[in-house]
């Protein structure tokens, strides 16, 4: 028998408060904490915009949880919306709508998305390989997702890792915002899925197309369309399908039937 020493994924509460107030605890990988908080902040609107958090703080907390606290400070306004949406999550790892009181909280409106460049089949195969080689966290662990952001020629340069597909998404957002990089000038690529709230994120970040490795789901599908959002599933070596918005796209490519919206027990 040989035995081999592993690396394991780390999945830790974190606790996101505003203003003194706890709202959001998230089971996320920690690290690039910074950026996962305000990538947040911005997709799930408790900001317009990354200069409204006035402050930011990371706090690993010394109780036997082991968890961390990420303390924001935004203007007073921001909070008492934030407290009328009365939206206090509990969220597992990989869903984004855990404690919504209602539906109409859970299922938000998206911005469009800005024009942004064309993308060729070649860039998108580029930064497919890219983000696939740059994915260290992944080939240690085998149980992490990539959020990844690409210029409009394919080159990768910002890619963030994490066990939930939507908190490596917000630390790509973050990421972009506290960089001055302006997501309109490129593609976003996620090793997941695209649910509705990827899709959702995606447009609330201003990325104007999302592409991924594997399908999305109908209500993604919509709101795509809704938000002007190119989106792309199956991303994968030469191939994929686009669902919504081709236009961007700078040559033919798959484009799949109208999704029938099944749902399967």
């Amino acid at each position: 028998m040989q035995r081999l020493q592993e690396c394991v994924a780390q999945e830790t509460p974190v606790a996101l408060v505003y203003n003194g107030e706890p709202h959001a605890v998230m089971m996320a990988t920690p690290c690039d904490l910074e950026d996962f908080a305000v990538g947040f902040s911005l997709t799930e609107e408790v900001v317009a915009a990354a200069a409204e958090i006035e402050a930011l703080e990371v706090r690993p907390l010394t109780d036997d949880s082991g968890g961390v606290e990420v303390r924001l400070r935004i203007p007073a306004a921001r909070l008492r919306l934030l407290q009328h949406r009365r939206r206090n999550l509990a969220g597992r790892t990989g869903c984004g709508l855990c404690g919504a009181q209602t539906i109409a909280e859970a299922v938000r409106q998206p911005r469009r998305v800005p024009a942004g460049a064309p993308v060729s089949a070649a860039a998108l195969r580029r930064a497919l390989e890219e983000v696939r080689r740059g994915q260290a966290l992944n080939a240690a662990t085998g149980a992490m997702h990539a959020a990844a952001w690409a210029t409009a020629d394919g080159a990768v340069r910002c890619l963030r890792e994490d066990v939930g597909r939507h908190n490596a998404l917000d630390k790509l957002a973050g990421a972009l915002l506290r960089s001055g990089q302006d997501p309109a000038g490129g593609f976003a690529v996620v090793t997941s899925r695209a649910s509705y709230e990827m899709a959702l994120k995606a447009a609330m970040a201003g990325i104007p197309l999302l592409a991924a490795i594997s399908a999305p789901t109908a209500r993604a599908v919509a709101v795509a369309e809704e938000a002007g959002l190119t989106l792309l599933g199956f991303a994968r070596g030469d191939s994929f399908v686009v669902y919504a918005c081709a236009a961007r796209l700078a040559e033919a490519a798959p484009r799949a039937a109208a999704p029938a919206g099944l749902g399967i027990a």
